[in-house]
């Protein structure tokens, strides 16, 4: 007997299992039948056969700071993509590669991987490794000077960590790691401090 009882109604994730056939509808190019029947069987076949545990997920999305989160990782991915190009053009500079440790603030494995993913789709640094029990991870920064040292490049992983927590994060969690909702900004902070006098 479990001691975590699970819906039985179809046996498998149908989330998963329509977006798994969409990828390989996709990734074929080709929207006929027989091509969605294969991609329907093999997404099928790999949930039944591959089970992942369950995320657990408390908190609730943040609309606003969800959007900036997007926001700040378009601007991520737009500035890294040119300083790889750069560095690719100029023969002359030899990259400085380094493997960071950075531990985390949270623990939760979903905001564990949803970090280790955006610092990943980033130019000039994927994640090498993950360690769950701990919240560290191992990022590969393909030139730290490009990333503005190895001081720079660990916060830059810490504030993602932190957009999405801020995003996702019940107020509880963000609480538990000591992250405030809404920071407030400098210039906000300080008007705010000299009205109290």
């Amino acid at each position: 007997m479990s001691l975590h009882p699970r819906r039985r109604s179809l046996g498998f994730p149908l989330l998963a299992v329509v977006w798994l056939t969409s990828v390989w509808v996709l990734l074929w190019g080709d929207l006929s039948v027989a091509n969605v029947l294969a991609g329907l069987a093999i997404a099928v076949l790999a949930v039944r056969s591959l089970r992942m545990p369950k995320v657990d997920f408390h908190g609730r999305i943040h609309v606003l700071s969800l959007l900036f989160l997007m926001y700040r990782f378009a601007v991520d991915l737009v500035v890294a993509s040119t300083q790889v190009a750069l560095l690719a053009l100029n023969p002359r500079r030899r990259a400085q590669s380094a493997v960071l440790a950075v531990q985390l603030r949270s623990h939760s494995d979903l905001y564990l991987t949803l970090t280790a993913q955006l610092c990943s789709l980033v130019p000039n640094s994927v994640v090498v490794e993950a360690h769950r029990i701990s919240g560290m991870l191992y990022v590969h920064v393909l030139d730290v000077g490009l990333a503005g040292g190895v001081d720079a490049a660990r916060q830059h992983v810490l504030d993602t960590e932190a957009r999405i927590l801020r995003a996702l994060a019940s107020d509880e969690e963000l609480e538990q790691v000591g992250l405030p909702r809404r920071p407030l900004p400098a210039m906000v902070q300080s008007a705010a401090s000299g009205g109290r006098r």
